[in-house]
């Protein structure tokens, strides 16, 4: 039987557990705001290929965009050595990051945060 331990290290995942958790609360923002985005009509999902997606599947279409991306994120996290990849899965946690807090103040307030940080 295989140890967890040796089950992870098999495995290899990118960052730090701490890490891993602060990218998947940040993509789990950003997938709840985009979903959002189609459900106001005062704001439109930039992305083509969630948008793409979405009319194809519908909200299904959405969260199947949202997990590729994710997908792809830790796969090429999985494919750097040790420290590359806690950076790697670090800017990527920071991106989610700015973006969902972008999404959600549109949301919120009808204002990108750019916008709103410049005035």
């Amino acid at each position: 039987m295989i140890g967890v331990t040796e089950l992870e290290s098999q495995l290899d995942p990118p960052g730090t557990p701490g890490l891993r958790a602060a990218f998947v609360g940040a993509w789990f923002v950003d997938l709840v705001a985009t979903l959002l985005f189609f459900t106001v009509p005062y704001a439109d999902e930039l992305n083509p290929v969630t948008v793409f997606f979405h009319d194809v599947f519908g909200f299904v279409g959405v969260v199947i965009a949202a997990v590729s991306y994710a997908a792809f994120v830790v796969g090429i996290g999985h494919l750097l050595s040790r420290p590359l990849d806690t950076g790697f899965v670090a800017l990527m946690a920071g991106l989610y990051a700015l973006f969902a807090s972008n999404n959600v103040v549109l949301l919120i307030s009808r204002e990108s945060l750019l916008t709103l940080l410049v005035l």
